[in-house]
């Protein structure tokens, strides 16, 4: 155990920046922006997808299907090299290793983010899209404006476990030299040889608490979300009928 706090209290600083200031920033901090940079980019890619799934145009529903089938039935690594080999043909100059797992994340994960889009918008009544064109709302006016509001709302839980799963399929990026958590591991085991069961055990549990955070989060905002789900739509919270309720009060005279 004493090799454990050992490491950390030697090498914290590179598990979590990694070389920086000194070099590029890495380590735990670069999987978190990593990650969170995948998410903003596949989040908005991953809606444009679900509203072309469920398309009333055919030719655009076949297309984002082919997409959402193809990125979901083929390994991630396979997306990781085809990134890493393609995408410096296709600019014409190379890229480098983080820029290149952000575009594989962004573009892997939009099929999975597209996937949860679409069947939170079609969990909601029919009513509603039916109401707002019958008001003379437009077909994007529709969905701006009323499904998807309600639809991200019930589908950030998730989204959030979507969140966790980009934190872990990260770690690929060791294998095109992206400085994230698992290389600075790597990089601490090179250095002490005989410790590398304690370096990757540090790993596992950093991960650990990370994506258990996450994942207690979503889980926490899942009840929540039922709660309000199963609340009868009448219903008025004590606190504000208590209130209304003794304005009407009449008194007997004494």
């Amino acid at each position: 155990m004493t090799d454990f706090f050992a490491i950390v209290h030697q090498y914290w600083m590179l598990f979590l920046v990694g070389q920086y200031p000194h070099g590029a920033l890495g380590g735990l901090a670069n999987t978190l922006l990593l990650s969170v940079v995948a998410m903003l980019f596949a989040f908005p890619l991953g809606i444009v997808l679900a509203m072309a799934r469920i398309s009333p145009f055919s030719g655009v529903r076949r297309a984002a299907a082919v997409w959402v089938y193809v990125f979901r039935g083929i390994p991630l690594m396979m997306v990781v090299f085809w990134t890493y080999f393609c995408v410096p043909m296709l600019l014409g100059h190379d890229i480098n290793g983080f820029a290149t797992m952000a575009c594989t994340l962004v573009v892997y994960e939009s099929a999975y983010i597209a996937e949860i889009v679409r069947a939170g918008i079609q969990a909601l009544p029919s009513g509603q899209y039916e109401a707002s064109r019958a008001l003379g709302m437009s077909y994007l006016k529709t969905f701006r404006l009323i499904i998807l509001p309600q639809a991200l709302y019930n589908m950030l839980p998730s989204l959030i476990s979507q969140l966790v799963s980009i934190i872990k399929d990260s770690t690929l990026g060791y294998v095109i030299n992206v400085q994230e958590l698992t290389f600075a591991a790597n990089q601490v085991s090179n250095q002490l040889l005989t410790k590398p069961f304690q370096v990757f055990a540090i790993v596992a549990l950093s991960y650990y608490v990370i994506c258990f955070s996450l994942t207690w989060l979503a889980n926490t905002l899942e009840k929540r979300i039922a709660r309000q789900r199963t609340r009868p739509q009448g219903a008025v919270p004590v606190a504000i009928a208590a209130p209304l309720t003794s304005q009407f009060i009449i008194k007997e005279p004494k």
